[in-house]
């Protein structure tokens, strides 16, 4: 199968828990970020996602790639890809829901049935590496 989304993600834990979002009309919760707009690298995809999302600047300098994970395309007909490319950052500001994003939780891997497949996937390395309660 081909990947069809090409997206990049913020992962941001505090106290083993991980930060959330649900878009309006959405009923899942997606990690915080976006897709790549043409000529834009990961960082830059994430830096302007995060401050589109949530209205906090991520610190460049301080992103790191946690890992890339690819799954069915919540929402999309099957076989319809998705890519995320993960990476955590120190941020400036506190994340506040802002343009799509209606609501931002803080989940545990009990919540993992609450997010979108390829989150799924994340959660369960989070919680195998010790990261996620």
């Amino acid at each position: 199968m081909a990947v069809g989304i090409d997206k990049i993600a913020w992962i941001h834990l505090e106290d083993g828990k991980i930060l959330s979002t649900r878009s309006y009309g959405k009923d899942v919760y997606y990690l915080p970020g976006g897709k790549r707009d043409p000529g834009e690298s990961d960082l830059d995809t994430l830096v302007r996602e995060i401050d589109e999302e949530l209205s906090v600047a991520i610190v460049p300098s301080t992103a790191a790639h946690l890992g890339t994970y690819q799954a069915q395309a919540h929402g999309h007909a099957v076989g319809v890809m998705v890519q995320m490319a993960c990476y955590t950052a120190d941020h400036h500001g506190t994340p506040t829901p802002s343009n799509e994003i209606e609501e931002i939780v803080w989940l545990t891997y009990a919540d993992r049935d609450r997010v979108s497949p390829v989150d799924q996937l994340i959660f369960d390395h989070l919680h195998q590496t010790g990261r996620l309660r």
